[in-house]
């Protein structure tokens, strides 16, 4: 095992420690925070659980905004998301969001900060934190945890990809898994478990074309398109959260040609970074993953008694 996996479970542990004795403290917001995060580093799904979470919320008439950080993005302090904005002002992630669900979406380092401006702004009856997890500094009212499959086998960062240890569930209220994924774990008893079905929604499609992406893991998208009986001409990983620039699209322009290629296919996230550079790659689908919560009146109830009974915790 890599010795730096010791040394940062050991500096995550004790931060954790630092925060459950009170030691370091967490601000609370005037307003209800729900926070959508994970154990791992990247890939479970949060900004689409974000999205279906936020639209169980609209039909019940719930007004709320969105806090993120905005990994990824050039500018610094807190700002509201403009739809027609560009994510190297705010983050791929936070770009999406504010597009595809028509919500506040405010970013900022201080997650608290951002709330602040939000309340002052927006008047939300509450907050969806987004990967909010390790973002203890914030005080929340209800904590979801997503999991994978792989986080139950992995290790800690940098030998794996965990960021917390499994035993981290217990500050979850909830905890989503997979549909169909068996787990027996001990951090899972005595623990909510919501299920969710993903399912990647792909428009009209180009012959035989260049998949590529910059996402956490590429391998299940490639692995969602062949399963839905395209057969790419090429799949191309980028890094995640790659900036495209005009090199990159010469570079898949060039490659096109080359292997008789109809278009190109990419994901949502992808298609934010791309930006006004989408338009050279025409034709180019664009495929969105959906996931849909099983009982998710049972779901909303849930959250919203959580957050009745505003037991301060962190």
């Amino acid at each position: 095992m890599n010795p730096l996996t010791g040394l940062y479970g050991s500096v995550t542990a004790l931060r954790n420690t630092l925060f459950d004795r009170g030691m370091l403290s967490s601000r609370r917001l005037e307003h209800p925070v729900v926070s959508i995060g994970n154990l791992s580093v990247g890939g479970s799904g949060k900004t689409p659980f974000v999205i279906a979470l936020g639209e169980l919320l609209k039909a019940r008439g719930i007004r709320f905004d969105v806090l993120s950080r905005g990994y990824g993005r050039k500018t610094r302090g807190v700002l509201v998301v403009d739809p027609d904005g560009n994510a190297t002002d705010f983050g791929d992630e936070p770009l999406l969001i504010a597009r595809r669900m028509g919500v506040p979406v405010v970013v900022g380092e201080s997650r608290y900060a951002a709330g602040r401006v939000a309340e002052r702004k927006f008047q939300p009856q509450l907050h969806i934190l987004d990967d909010g997890f390790q973002h203890r500094s914030l005080a929340r009212d209800f904590d979801i945890v997503l999991m994978t499959e792989r986080d139950f086998g992995d290790r800690m960062v940098p030998s794996g990809r965990l960021r917390e240890p499994l035993s981290s569930l217990a500050r979850a209220d909830a905890v989503v898994l997979p549909a169909g994924l068996a787990v027996d774990h001990p951090a899972l008893r005595e623990k909510p478990v919501w299920r969710v079905e993903r399912e990647l929604v792909l428009p009209s499609m180009p012959s035989a074309p260049i998949v590529f992406c910059g996402i956490a893991r590429p391998e299940q998208f490639f692995a969602q398109v062949r399963a839905a009986g395209i057969t790419p001409a090429a799949e191309i990983v980028f890094r995640d959260h790659h900036s495209y620039d005009r090199s990159d699209v010469e570079r898949l322009l060039a490659m096109r040609v080359k292997l008789s290629a109809g278009g190109f296919l990419t994901t949502e996230k992808d298609a934010v970074n791309l930006g006004s550079s989408q338009a050279d790659l025409k034709p180019c689908a664009v495929a969105a993953l959906s996931l849909t919560l099983d009982h998710p009146t049972e779901v909303v109830d849930a959250i919203l008694t959580g957050i009745a009974e505003r037991k301060p915790r962190s």
